[in-house]
């Protein structure tokens, strides 16, 4: 009898040649069934998020009183593709590197990635909202700490070359929120991942005021604010419209509606060293948004009366990745080359591993090296100031 291994997952992969240095913004990682053990107060462990056998063998979390079904939703990487419709509902329909580090090096080196960003799946929300919205603030917030403390201690200090420590933070409470970004900072924590849309989650709209202790310390502390497509829901599905289908298409449209409120909130403006990276939702709606900006500042009159055009704010406060826009990666120049990252989107459908190398090659082949080296690395090197290795490829 077949076992899941062979039966889910294709043939191990051979190491890829490496002709890009490869920072990949926008990966996953998967909580691993033991991430809160031991993390939390004697009166709290008990309550803290645990993994269960339903009653159909599925390992599902639970926590505050509710079942998150998707233990490893979308962790698709590496599985053969008949059966990629399939949610892993159990650690062993994924590979091993979506939740152990030492496997994660592994894969990385498999694909030629140098470093990784990774946002969280689907206990946290993708952006810790599930802990800040629990009913019990207290173990709310020890279950946040208690996440950023594993992702310190055992995905990023073992790696620190490899990986880009991004953690959550707290949300119900805008000054607890920003003494948690400042205690992730102090330890090196480069990025925190929030809400694109906190109103669609029954938060304050991030035009409101409620945010600014938030937005303030991530300011000075220079800790980039990741806004990852989907962290605040996904599109209005029409009845009897095929959702999978309809909510992938509309990443870009989703990515550019976050993109225009967090622009109009003013707070890159008032606020002008603050870092915003746009994850998942591609590059092909950012020039139409600029051309849109001058278009009703020269045109309609619309603007806001800033000393800084609303196109140049876009361009010095926000940065946006993408897996390859095949078409739209000629717009590089009115987005500002300086602007672009590339991501690798490990281990989700979406994701070009293992061979994001000949994907970089096949689309951007023929793009100059310089800025192929910006785009694939560098831009992403800065950003987050994280350490580039002696050589960055392609050379010339």
């Amino acid at each position: 009898m077949a076992t899941i291994e062979e039966d889910l997952f294709l043939p191990e992969p051979e190491p890829r040649e490496v002709r890009y240095t490869v920072i990949s913004v926008d990966d996953h990682l998967v909580e691993p069934a033991d991430m809160f053990e031991g993390r939390l107060r004697s009166h709290l462990q008990d309550k803290a998020p645990k993994i269960v056998n339903n009653e159909w063998g599925h390992e599902v979390w639970e926590f505050d009183g509710e079942v998150y079904s998707q233990v490893g939703m979308n962790a698709v990487a590496g599985r053969r593709p008949e059966t990629v419709k399939i949610e892993p509902f159990r650690f062993d329909q994924m590979r091993r590197g979506c939740w152990d580090i030492e496997a994660r090096i592994h894969d990385m080196d498999l694909n030629g990635v140098w470093a990784s960003l990774n946002f969280p799946s689907m206990i946290t929300g993708f952006c810790g909202r599930v802990f800040s919205q629990c009913s019990d603030p207290e173990l709310g917030l020890a279950v946040t700490r208690a996440w950023n403390d594993w992702l310190f201690e055992e995905w990023y200090s073992p790696y620190p070359e490899r990986i880009i420590p991004m953690g959550i933070t707290w949300l119900s409470d805008p000054e607890i929120g920003a003494e948690e970004i400042r205690r992730n900072a102090e330890r090196g924590f480069r990025s925190v991942t929030l809400p694109e849309r906190p109103h669609r989650l029954d938060m304050p709209s991030i035009f409101d005021r409620y945010w600014e202790p938030i937005i303030a310390a991530c300011a000075e502390t220079e800790t980039v604010i990741s806004l990852h497509v989907g962290s605040s829901g996904m599109v209005d599905f029409p009845k009897f419209s095929p959702a999978v289908q309809l909510g992938a298409t509309l990443f870009g449209q989703m990515s550019l509606t976050a993109c225009a409120e967090w622009l109009w909130s003013g707070w890159a403006v008032q606020y002008p060293d603050l870092k915003i990276a746009m994850s998942e939702g591609g590059i092909g709606w950012v020039a139409m948004l600029i051309d849109r900006l001058d278009n009703i500042i020269d045109r309609s009159g619309y603007g806001m009366g800033w000393d800084v055009r609303p196109a140049d704010v876009l361009r010095r406060n926000f940065w946006f990745c993408t897996i390859d826009d095949p078409s739209t990666i000629e717009t590089r120049h009115t987005i500002g080359v300086e602007n672009i990252m590339v991501e690798v989107d490990y281990p989700h459908g979406d994701g070009t591993w293992p061979d994001t190398q000949d994907v970089i090659e096949h689309y951007w082949g023929h793009i100059p090296p310089n800025e192929l080296r910006m785009m694939c690395s560098k831009n992403a090197a800065k950003l987050y100031r994280h350490p580039l290795p002696e050589k960055v490829l392609p050379e010339g």
